[in-house]
């Protein structure tokens, strides 16, 4: 396992200073604030930490020796996260249901919430089955990792230091791109698609809540980078636009290990006033749906 991943699997692993109370801290991102990924997993941590005993890691398993876990998040991130600074999730538990519970998580610091998010979890159960086929993608094996990618667009970059921040901000994860990245094609609009590939540099415990919130970290990452696609923006570390996440939902699906290759196939059906839509499906590396995810954020060009 790597030290990168290391200290993420610590970052997800809050402190409980009270019932339902738990305090995160946070890690240096390319930009001066929290980044969303990380307060979304956290926040789902403390949701899963909350759970009855049926529908918790473990408790349950299912035909392919795993459990999803949570079942749907819905999240509105409020402010700007300082770096600096702990971020108390209080949790409340909305609902305790007989296949169904339901959590309600806000973040704050400063005395103010930056983060709120509701998550709802189901006991396992059998029914119809039917799921979107998985997208054409090449072997991940066959792309080039961030290490090998960046460099050959330091030029584009803001500064002379991103391409070092940026393998830093993602060494707990393989992401691996299939095509150029947003920043590799500035100036030349395409069509508003993307795809990567993504797992964790190492093995994880069979911790079906931290499978999940490893994929819920990772989905921030590259969500919106088809929005830049579309008009032929680099993106932040080019700095030809401004931006930040407004709010992002997710449904997991069926079970997948987030140590393992995940294809990420990334679109958007809008941008306007704005704001950008990014919608997505991952598939396990057998073609299994996994999870889906929708997020809209502000994309502004700066004047």
């Amino acid at each position: 396992m790597s030290t990168a991943l290391d200290s993420l699997l610590d970052l997800l692993d809050l402190e409980q200073i009270e019932q339902d109370i738990f305090r995160g801290s946070s890690r240096s991102a390319l930009v001066p604030r929290v980044f969303g990924g990380q307060v979304a997993a956290q926040a789902l941590v403390a949701a899963g930490r909350t759970v009855p005993a049926d529908r918790s890691p473990g408790s349950r398993m299912n035909s392919s020796g795993e459990d999803p876990l949570a079942h749907s998040l819905h999240a509105y991130f409020l402010r700007m996260g300082d770096p600096g600074a702990p971020i108390v999730y209080s949790v409340d538990r909305i609902r305790d249901g007989r296949s169904f519970t339901t959590r309600r998580v806000v973040a704050v610091q400063h005395g103010q919430p930056i983060f709120h998010l509701s998550a709802s979890f189901q006991t396992y159960e059998d029914g119809l089955e039917h799921q979107a086929e998985m997208p054409a993608a090449p072997d991940p094996e066959t792309l080039p990792t961030a290490a090998e990618m960046l460099p050959r667009y330091a030029d584009r970059f803001s500064g002379p230091d991103v391409v070092d921040r940026l393998i830093e901000a993602r060494a707990a994860v393989d992401l691996r791109y299939v095509d150029a990245p947003p920043f590799g094609t500035v100036g030349e609009p395409r069509e508003p698609r993307s795809q990567v590939w993504f797992r964790t540099n190492g093995k994880l415990a069979d911790d079906p809540l931290l499978h999940v919130c490893m994929a819920t970290y990772v989905s921030d990452m590259t969500l919106l980078d088809s929005v830049l696609l579309a008009h032929g923006r680099g993106g932040w570390a080019v700095g030809d636009v401004v931006g930040a996440s407004l709010d992002h939902a997710m449904w997991f699906h069926r079970p997948f290990r987030a140590d393992e290759w995940l294809l990420y196939d990334q679109e958007s059906p809008s941008a306007s006033g704005g704001r950008g839509l990014g919608q997505a499906r991952i598939y396990t590396q057998d073609g299994r749906l996994a999870i889906t995810v929708i997020q809209e954020g502000v994309v502004r060009v700066p004047r």
